[in-house]
């Protein structure tokens, strides 16, 4: 794996693994979009991905993501920065994982993932 590109099991891509709350919106060959849609108290089943991405925030909710074996990787209610709708990030590659929104909001995110050339 390097920064642009990772290589897991195609069963573990997001718009396979977790088809609840992944679509794909379009795809080329040189970026996939995706709309993530997490309902409060919803937990995302493991998955990945495999390209680096820049993610537009359209709801938000307090979240906890978690690693392959359970472990918290990230809780954003310890975060020192506090998403908003309206805003976007840069999102690295991610490993298996799973996503719960521990928050009363909606996660809604549209994710647009960026292939190697």
């Amino acid at each position: 794996m390097n920064e642009t590109t990772a290589e897991w099991p195609p069963e573990l891509d997001a718009a396979i693994a977790s088809a609840d709350h992944h679509r794909f919106v379009m795809e080329n060959d040189s970026v996939r979009v995706l709309e993530t849609i997490i309902q409060p108290g919803e937990t995302t089943q493991l998955h990945t991905h495999q390209w680096p991405a820049a993610t537009y925030f359209l709801s938000c909710s307090d979240m906890v993501r978690r690693d392959e074996h359970g472990a918290v990787v990230m809780d954003s209610r310890t975060l020192d920065v506090q998403r908003k709708a309206g805003e976007a990030a840069w999102t690295p590659i991610l490993g298996p994982h799973t996503l719960e929104n521990v928050g009363t909001g909606v996660i809604h995110v549209v994710t647009v993932e960026v292939k190697p050339q």
